[in-house]
């Protein structure tokens, strides 16, 4: 005869067996849904930004309209290859300028403390470039809050320079700045161990004391490129510019004080310029933009960039 109890111990664990079963299906189920919900709600966000990228931020020049029209091209920022200065930036944006029917001058409008020689000089040659090219075509600087180094190397390139009495111009200097932290890791007690191949292949590191030569060797370098940056100006600026020595030490001067040493022709800003000078009230911005998925990219590769940095170098020769 069975035992009632079994019977009802059986019966428990075959209940209990069966609403395990339904709650495991039931968390399965909901599993899935957040994960579907999950995908659904990453594909709809995005097409959002595909959306955004396409119709508000293209990363184009504004829509033209018809007839004559001041072309702007805008130089903001410090000047860098992987910034929105970049000479492919600038560069196309003058391009683009210059070869549109309606354009009847252009407007570069700089508010640049400077950055690469390299990528200042770049832009420099492609200026003198298009105005050979479209000789009926005027360049003109316009300054807003500063035009130094590097962004006074670019504007030598234009056939006059329109500041504010305000501005800050000039600084037609190079350097080449660092940390030394050899008294730092004496005191902790830290020894530095640098293998080279090649006796300057640790040139001006950081670590290490300074040696004489390879400063010595610096200096050199910078005084290059110091007169290349001279020459540029002479050339750019002709007689107009005021033979003081003091022009090319670094200084920098007022809009008012550029106007008296030659450095600048007048003031003006893109209106005053676009309507009195060129006759073309209507301005047309040719610049160059990044769109968002530009911007971030190039925020995420340089936070990346940042956290896993291991070493800490100088930087390298600098106009501003």
């Amino acid at each position: 005869m069975e035992d009632p109890n079994n019977a009802t111990h059986k019966d428990e664990t075959w209940e209990r067996r069966v609403l395990e079963k339904l709650a495991q299906d039931v968390l399965q189920e909901q599993r899935a849904r957040r994960r579907w919900g999950i995908f659904f709600k990453a594909l709809g966000f995005a097409y959002l930004i595909a959306v955004l990228v396409l119709v508000v931020d293209t990363g184009s020049a504004e829509k033209l309209a018809d007839g004559r029209h001041t072309a702007i091209v805008n130089l903001h920022g410090t000047i860098e290859a992987k910034g929105e200065a970049s000479a492919e930036n600038i560069i196309n944006s003058l391009q683009s300028a210059f070869e549109d029917k309606g354009t009847v001058g252009v407007v570069l409008r700089i508010n640049s403390p400077g950055g690469s020689p390299v990528q200042s000089g770049i832009i420099y040659d492609e200026i003198r470039r298009l105005r050979a090219k479209h000789p009926d075509v005027p360049l003109h600087a316009v300054v807003e809050d500063m035009c130094a180094s590097g962004g006074y190397y670019v504007a030598a390139a234009a056939d006059n320079i329109y500041v504010d009495k305000a501005s800050i111009v000039g600084s037609i200097g190079v350097l080449m700045d660092g940390f030394g932290f050899t008294g730092s890791m004496d005191k902790l007690g830290v020894e530095r161990r640098l293998l080279t191949a090649g006796e300057n292949k640790g040139f001006l590191d950081p670590f290490s004391p300074q040696d004489t030569r390879q400063k010595q060797h610096a200096q050199v370098l910078l005084d290059d490129i110091h007169k290349q940056f001279i020459e540029v100006v002479r050339q750019g600026r002709g007689k107009r510019l005021k033979e003081a020595p003091e022009i090319f030490s670094g200084l920098m001067w007022t809009g008012a004080q550029s106007i008296q040493l030659g450095l600048a022709d007048g003031f003006g800003t893109v209106d005053t310029v676009a309507r009195d000078v060129f006759k073309a009230e209507k301005t047309v911005d040719f610049s160059v933009r990044e769109n968002i998925a530009e911007r971030f990219a190039k925020r995420l590769g340089a936070d990346m960039a940042k956290s896993l940095a291991l070493r800490v170098f100088g930087d390298g020769p600098a106009i501003r």
